[in-house]
């Protein structure tokens, strides 16, 4: 019983990492008139969306409620980037730096999920595909905000 209440611990915690991520690179978009970045945001956002679904569904066979909330670092995060924006700071690099900043917490999250010896492995299978996702989307908008910086 008590490594149930763990499990569905770390798959709230999860669904609410990706539920920030959602809210995250929707204000990413509204920042941006880009369309290459809009669309970008577009697919991370379906990418999350996703994650949830399948998170939400293991919670539901283990017999718990479905998580819809976010985290308080998420909404701290989002409160800052709103902060950003208001000073100027809505160009290409500064958005990308901040999302990758984002990307960054995800991972930090999926990698201490994975670290949690209890979990069962079909578990760790659904957490190891959707850590791997999230790491090719980090690098992919490190790698985009990394050209910006050169062409400055």
């Amino acid at each position: 019983m008590e490594n149930h209440q763990k499990i569905a611990a770390v798959v709230e915690d999860l669904v609410k990492i990706n539920n920030d991520r959602i809210e995250g690179y929707q204000k990413a978009a509204k920042q941006t008139n880009e369309t290459d970045l809009k669309d970008l945001f577009d697919g991370l956002i379906a990418d999350s969306k996703h994650f949830t679904v399948e998170l939400n569904r293991y919670l539901r066979n283990m017999g718990e409620e479905r998580e819809r909330d976010t985290t308080l670092a998420g909404k701290i995060y989002r409160t800052w980037m709103d902060v950003k924006v208001s000073f100027g700071g809505n160009d290409r690099h500064t958005i990308l730096k901040s999302c990758e900043f984002g990307e960054d917490a995800a991972q930090k999250s999926y990698r201490q999920a994975m670290e949690q010896d209890y979990l069962p492995e079909d578990l760790r299978v659904i957490i190891r595909q959707q850590q791997n996702k999230l790491k090719a989307s980090h690098d992919n908008i490190r790698h985009m905000r990394d050209v910006e910086a050169v062409n400055k």
